[in-house]
């Protein structure tokens, strides 16, 4: 199925045709019958002589209403220009055909309207300005075809006309995950909150979770229906309702995004080209403060002009877009950007989720010439590096692409040799150039820790995460390469560089030997007065030689294994365990009886209740 999109001047007649060609009256609002124009999009389908059916959708053509104009021309197939031939071109008749050029709408129709209403030379006269106006655009070869919806005159040309055009057209491929930008959020009584919009990249299924972007809320399709026929299943290029469970109309707003969950990752800032339009009042310049138009989507936004300090009309740029809010757009994306007044140009989301470029810089305009014209896998290495180290969502989410053809990406990008894959699982992927860096300073930085601490047996993880700058998500993956290249050995929570074997020198030997028969003299109450110093009282830890219960209290592990058995037996069955009762047991201080519980409630083998304990 293709959808159909009016353009065109206030009362030129869009809604009027669309009557006479379908029956159905596109104007819906109350006002909009008042005041014979339309101000909201409207909608009505056609089955065309060679059995096709097609959506079309009706734009308002009044100046006030072109941001609702810029909705309802995003996800059009081909587009149908309204000139009345009794006015010819008109303001906005330029201003919509520039939109439609910066879209890059290219199959379409010019339709002068109310040909009743002049002879045969003035309407020559009105089809060759339309041709000159035309030139240059996406619809420079455009047919005209004139007629009069009030007596039905070229109506059954213009019919043919369009069923030519769509005959030609290729069918809508599935391109990745299904994106339903939406123009309309109301409940229906009985039924729920419905949206409506026109299908794009991916199908949706009757009982299928999908997304709400940029909010992130969970809904259920219950029903879709298109042109009110329900179906179970429904294809990328087709308008249509989707019905939902879980989710109220009023959590869904004009503009938002309806996907499949967990890919889609929403902008605050994106690279792209800009192509400001010839007839643009102004330049666009570095800084400037615009309203951008994308999917059914309208955002403030402020414009960073990355090459020079602006784009002149007629000229095209490298930019960065950066939003006051959240919006989802993918790699390819097409937007319109206006200022107050006036439409100033538009141009092709490049990279999603950019990071702030350098401006007037050779790499950055180099790279974004590659993301402009580059290969798949370029565009997905570039977002690589962006993120690194990155996951696949990461990457759909960056890229706009699907997991299939990040997949297959990937697999040229590993086989080229210039991504590493991270994890056993190849959780993660990065740049080999970062995987090289991070080998680097996770060697540097345990060789750094072992020549300060030549005692220990490795550094903490949480600390060597931190020196190495990744995320705890990220550790384990990371880690895991890191034993597997034999780049580090790891000792419960500890890391360290696999040959570093922490030796006593003769000095600390016979210090150590000295403090462990000190705390062997008194088993249960160990002496506390005779120092040792804090690297050799670690390593004794470490070697399990001695178990330091709190900053002053050292047992030697023998000692402390016996009082925490006994301990544990002494509550077995739910028995209560009071510091009375150890200190009998042990006779010892009531000082190192409530150090060595302590100890055992931080290693969760006992509970505290009140002054009594419990075995866990």
């Amino acid at each position: 199925m293709f959808v159909v999109g009016t353009a065109g001047h206030v009362d030129h007649g869009k809604s009027t045709l669309i009557r006479a060609l379908t029956g159905i009256d596109p104007d819906r609002l109350c006002e909009e019958k008042t005041r014979g124009m339309t101000i909201e999009l409207g909608f009505a389908w056609l089955d065309l002589p060679s059995g096709a059916e097609i959506s079309i959708v009706d734009v308002p053509g009044h100046e006030r209403f072109i941001k609702n104009m810029l909705m309802g021309v995003g996800g059009i197939d081909v587009a149908l220009l309204i000139v009345a031939a009794d006015e010819g071109v008109m303001p906005q008749t330029r201003e919509h055909l520039a939109i439609l050029d910066l879209l890059g709408v290219s199959n379409g129709l010019v339709v002068m309207t109310k040909k009743d209403l002049v002879d045969q030379d003035w309407l020559d006269l009105v089809t060759l300005d339309v041709q000159e106006t035309l030139e240059g655009t996406s619809l420079e070869n455009a047919n005209v075809v004139a007629v009069s919806a009030e007596t039905g005159d070229g109506l059954d040309h213009l019919i043919a006309a369009i069923d030519k055009i769509i005959s030609d057209l290729p069918p809508h491929q599935i391109l990745g995950n299904p994106r339903l930008p939406v123009d309309r959020s109301f409940t229906i009584s009985g039924f729920g909150a419905v949206v409506t919009g026109t299908l794009a990249d991916g199908p949706l299924k009757t009982g299928q979770e999908v997304e709400i972007l940029p909010s992130g809320r969970r809904a259920r399709i219950r029903s879709l229906q298109v042109h009110e026929s329900a179906h179970g299943e429904v294809m990328p290029g087709t308008r249509l309702a989707v019905n939902l469970n879980g989710i109220d109309h009023s959590e869904i707003d004009r503009g938002d995004l309806l996907t499949v969950p967990g890919w889609l990752i929403p902008s605050k800032a994106f690279d792209a080209t800009l192509r400001v339009i010839d007839d643009a009042p102004r330049p666009v310049r570095h800084n400037h403060k615009i309203t951008i138009f994308v999917g059914t989507r309208e955002i403030p936004a402020t414009v960073r002009v990355l090459e020079g300090d602006q784009v002149a009309p007629g000229s095209s740029g490298w930019i960065q877009v950066r939003t006051t809010e959240s919006v989802p757009v993918v790699r390819g994306d097409s937007f319109v950007i206006r200022d107050t007044t006036n439409t100033l140009g538009g141009g092709v989301v490049l990279e999603p989720n950019a990071r702030r470029r350098k401006r007037n810089d050779i790499e950055t305009i180099a790279r974004l010439q590659t993301l402009s014209t580059g290969s798949s896998e370029d565009v997905i290495f570039n977002a690589i590096r962006d993120i690194e180290p990155a996951t696949v969502a990461q990457i759909t989410g960056a890229t706009g692409s699907s997991v299939e053809d990040v997949d297959a990406s990937l697999f040229t990008l590993e086989s080229q040799g210039r991504i590493a894959r991270i994890g056993t699982a190849q959780a993660y992927v990065s740049s080999t150039d970062y995987w090289a860096k991070l080998v680097d300073t996770a060697s540097n930085t345990l060789s750094r820790f072992h020549a300060a601490y030549p005692l220990r047996q490795g550094m903490p993880l949480q600390d060597f995460r931190g020196q190495i700058r990744v995320k705890s998500a990220q550790l384990g993956a990371v880690v895991e390469s890191l034993l597997e290249q034999e780049i580090v050995a790891t000792e419960g929570a500890t890391i360290r560089q696999p040959t570093h074997q922490p030796t006593l020198t003769p000095a600390q030997e016979v210090e150590s030997a000295d403090y462990l028969r000190l705390i062997a003299t008194d088993r249960f109450s160990p002496s506390t007065e005779q120092p040792i110093n804090i690297e050799l009282l670690q390593y004794l830890v470490e070697q399990n030689n001695v178990v330091r219960v709190n900053e002053d209290i050292v047992y030697p592990t023998s000692a402390y294994t016996e009082m925490e058995s006994k301990i544990l037996g002494s509550g077995a069955g739910g028995q209560e365990i009071t510091i009375t009762t150890v200190r009998d047991i042990f006779g010892t201080s009531r000082k190192y009886t409530l150090a060595v519980l302590e100890y055992m409630d931080s290693k969760g083998l006992t509970r505290r209740v009140g002054d009594s304990r419990y075995v866990r």
